[in-house]
């Protein structure tokens, strides 16, 4: 007869065997692999094509050093100018229509690197010294400033340069023998397209060889295309049918209304006269407005709008942060306030968080969970929804801390270190193919939630086991400074009074496992529901794409988790908290690591 330990030991064996089974497999399947026809997303397309003959609706730019407005002068006129008509027009771009704002956000992050274009005024103190200061631009007024007087930004740090390298080889050749303006610089993040135009050559000649300063040089003349040809952009007005193509502004005939108001505002702009500015700004609007109206409806430009200021995915990760702390803190010292302060707080960030996540899919016109961006806010959603049900059902603040640590975590990253997809864009068309997707996608979507509660939930359980009292306490001190964790942990499962370690494990285990039988069903459905999608879009159930393949050892890892429970009951609780570290992990590579490291057909996820 077989003893507890040895089956442990067997089935830890029998787990490595599967899963090296099905990586060698993987490995020689995916190498293969090949995309089919309408997989990858369509191209960005940051500037748009215009007609042969077709110029600057704004008329000619000053080029003259000697007219070209001081930096205050322009900070006075960009308060002054009133803009609030141009932010909802409707303009098609990137395969979309959506309203100006949105097109001169994105056009402030693709030439800057970040959300809003920051110059520096000098002025001097009373004692002479030399001070500088920022002053901060809506996207609108950048864009059409950029557009309309570009000569002014030809000595000002307007492109963005992310790679390091590169912006060091700028700074370093404009100011060989300045070290000290040369930090200062480096430390701006951009350079000045007089920069660019100037030792670009030079810097491809020495390094262009090297695929990283290769990159970061594409990127650097993509900014400047759009520095110089952004007034292309302007495709605004609208077509009588949908079926035809939106036009450009420059299109329309010199005596057309619009054509003089955008005239207007150009010469308005340069002279810095910021009343003559708004009002032809305004009249623009209305002129667009009247050509074939309804061709992008008020309630969607408003929902646009509400959706680009409110930035309701921030404001929940915040609010997640704050009901975490409050309910850790009530969890340490018992104060029912505080945990009434985490829930309100809680609910408060899932009100965010969903208003965001359905104004968005309004605003893209379908269920958007079509991209990593949008899966991140998809997947946290879905975690916190799950979380605060079980934390209401159950009656246990563990699920809504555990939630609100999984939302704050997921939406943090989402919203503050670039990823992919932040931007509404089209979808890759093989996502078009079946109805499927939605309920696919969202199936394992729910997983990964209940797989990062399940982390969280783990991650209390060892805490508790590790420096909670109990058996192996090294006596009274020993247990009187584990007394806290025994207090948050009992408080977190909804006790009154400290438990006994033993019966705080127990709960704690009880409480993991609901979440991680969970995950286990949902990820398999979702599995088996994503082959039923290849089926219909690909023409086959399963292909070891690496991101099919590394699903597939996600959910054997929470397989092993059922094994091990009934291998080695003795120590179920502490391995399976540690399983589901190891799982939550191994779906972080596959949430991600395969998605940016391994080619194959899921390149749009």
């Amino acid at each position: 007869m077989i003893s507890t330990p040895d089956r442990f030991v067997c089935s830890i064996r029998l787990a490595a065997a599967l899963l090296a089974c099905v990586l060698a497999v993987c490995g020689r399947a995916a190498i293969a692999q090949t995309a089919p026809e309408g997989n990858a997303h369509p191209p960005t397309q940051a500037l748009s094509e215009v007609s042969e003959g077709v110029e600057s609706p704004f008329g000619q730019h000053n080029t003259a050093r000697n007219l070209i407005p001081t930096a205050e002068r322009k900070a006075r006129f960009a308060a002054e100018v009133d803009l609030s008509q141009l932010r909802d027009i409707a303009v098609f771009h990137n395969g979309r229509v959506k309203v100006l704002e949105t097109l001169a956000a994105e056009t402030v992050q693709r030439l800057t690197g970040r959300r809003r274009y920051v110059d520096y005024l000098k002025s001097s103190d009373e004692g002479g010294k030399e001070r500088v200061k920022e002053a901060v631009y809506s996207p609108v007024f950048t864009l059409l400033d950029v557009q309309i007087d570009p000569a002014y930004y030809l000595d000002k740090p307007l492109i963005g340069v992310e790679y390091l390298p590169l912006r060091r080889a700028f700074v370093e050749l404009a100011f060989a023998d300045d070290e000290a303006t040369q930090k200062r610089w480096l430390k701006v993040g951009r350079v000045t397209p007089e920069m660019v135009d100037k030792y670009t050559t030079r810097i491809v000649n020495a390094y262009g060889s090297q695929e990283p300063y290769a990159a970061a040089v594409s990127r650097v003349d993509g900014a400047m295309r759009l520095f110089m040809m952004g007034w292309a952009n302007w495709e605004v007005v609208p077509p009588p049918t949908t079926d035809l193509p939106w036009a450009h502004l420059g299109t329309l005939p010199e005596t057309h209304p619009a054509r003089v108001a955008a005239t207007e505002l150009g010469r308005a702009w340069r002279d810095l006269d910021a009343p003559a500015a708004g009002a032809a700004a305004s009249r623009l609007a209305g002129a667009l407005a009247a050509i074939n109206p309804g061709a992008y409806a008020d309630s969607r430009r408003s929902l646009e709008l509400f959706y680009n200021r409110s930035n309701a995915f921030e404001w929940g990760a915040w609010f997640y942060l704050v009901s975490f702390v409050a309910a850790i803190l009530s969890m340490g010292t018992g104060r029912v306030w505080l945990s009434r302060v985490g829930l309100v707080f809680l609910l408060a960030g899932l009100a965010m968080h969903a208003t965001g996540f359905v104004v968005r899919c309004l605003v893209a016109e379908r269920f958007a969970i079509q991209n990593q961006f949008e899966s991140m806010t998809g997947v946290s959603l879905f975690a916190v929804i799950l979380g605060a049900g079980l934390m209401l059902a159950r009656r246990q603040h563990l699920f809504g801390a555990a939630a609100a640590a999984s939302g704050f975590m997921v939406l943090i990253a989402a919203t503050q270190t670039g990823i992919p997809g932040q931007t509404i864009e089209r979808e890759a068309a093989i996502l078009n193919t079946s109805v499927l997707l939605k309920y696919h996608v969202s199936t394992v979507l729910v997983s990964y939630g209940l797989i990062a509660l399940g982390f969280i939930v783990g991650l209390f359980y060892l805490a508790v086991h590790y420096f909670g009292a109990g058996p192996r306490g090294a006596g009274r001190a020993a247990n009187e400074d584990s007394a806290g964790a025994l207090s948050i942990a009992g408080a977190a499962l909804g006790e009154q009074e400290t438990a006994p370690n033993a019966k705080v494990l127990g709960e704690l285990d009880t409480a993991h496992l609901i979440v991680l039988q969970l995950a286990f069903w949902t990820l398999g459905v979702g599995i088996l529901l994503g082959a039923w999608w290849a089926d219909h879009s690909w023409g086959r159930w399963w292909a070891f794409d690496p991101k099919e393949t590394w699903a597939l050892i996600t959910w054997i890892v929470y397989l092993i988790v059922i094994h091990v429970r009934i291998a080695a009951p003795a120590r179920k609780g502490l391995t399976t908290a540690w399983l589901s570290v190891v799982g939550f992990f191994v779906m972080l590579w596959t949430y991600f690591g395969v998605n940016l490291l391994l080619p194959g057909l899921h390149a749009y996820a």
